[in-house]
């Protein structure tokens, strides 16, 4: 899983992502065992950020059980074990 998180790091990295976090959960009574928080610009590149998970990971075989992505201002991506949190600047200040 380590793997796979920093592959999904280092990709919203690439795309200018702001102050990404990973919270590893292991052994915790939550839903997934990782979470990962990252700051988008703006909605529109939070839906970017998105787009670009979705084409590098699907042809490796992540499977994207749901997306939420109702608004850019707060995207979220569950991938079963990791938790993927997509926020503008204000979303991650209030949240």
């Amino acid at each position: 899983m380590k793997d796979r998180i920093e592959r999904i790091s280092k990709l919203l990295d690439s795309k200018k992502a702001e102050n990404i976090e990973v919270v590893y959960l292991d052994g915790q009574d939550y839903i997934a065992d990782a979470v990962v928080i990252a700051t988008s610009l703006n909605e529109r590149h939070g839906e970017s950020l998105l787009n670009d998970l979705k084409n590098a990971l699907k042809p490796e075989g992540e499977e994207f059980l749901a997306v939420d992505d109702s608004t850019g201002e707060w995207v979220v991506v569950d991938l079963g074990d990791i938790i993927i949190h997509i926020m503008t600047q204000s979303y991650r200040e209030k949240y």
